[in-house]
């Protein structure tokens, strides 16, 4: 319980803190404009501001009053940072893992066939058993019932 009141401590912390920093803020007019490290930090926090952005219209996710590419090239570094960046989630290699982990499954399939096979063949033989057992059980009943029979025949003679 402590552990989940720390973390949304916080993320609360966070939250204001990311939200002083957001872009439409008045910290930013025409004569002080975001730069790069501005544009680096709303990028990475684009997420929260776009939630935020959709329930007031005091935070926004881009920061109009900037200083042209330094901050632009900022933003989308933060922007790639925060969402992902494109080089990691290319199409070639999720086949590629997806290939693997095709391979992957047909080889846990067949482990899971064979211990099922083992586990059948164990259970028939095991069963076989019950049966042998049960048929020598009947057998000795049945002999134990005719000894006792002539016992008592020969008893009364």
């Amino acid at each position: 319980m402590e552990k989940k009141l720390v973390i949304i401590g916080v993320i609360i912390v966070f939250t204001l803190v990311a939200l002083n920093c957001a872009p439409k803020n008045e910290r930013w007019t025409w004569d002080h404009q975001a730069g790069f490290w501005a544009g680096i930090w709303h990028g990475i926090i684009i997420i929260i501001t776009f939630i935020i952005s959709l329930f007031t219209g005091t935070v926004g996710i881009y920061e109009f009053n900037n200083n042209g590419w330094p901050y632009n090239i900022g933003f989308l570094l933060g922007l790639c940072f925060s969402i992902g960046a494109p080089w990691r989630w290319s199409p070639w290699k999720s086949r590629k893992k997806h290939k693997i982990k095709k391979k992957e499954w047909e080889e846990i399939g067949t482990k899971v066939e064979e211990k099922v096979r083992e586990g059948l063949k164990a259970w028939l033989q095991e069963t076989k058993k019950k049966e042998r057992d049960e048929e020598w059980e009947e057998i000795a009943q049945k002999i134990e019932e005719k000894i006792k029979k002539s016992l008592k025949e020969w008893a009364e003679k």
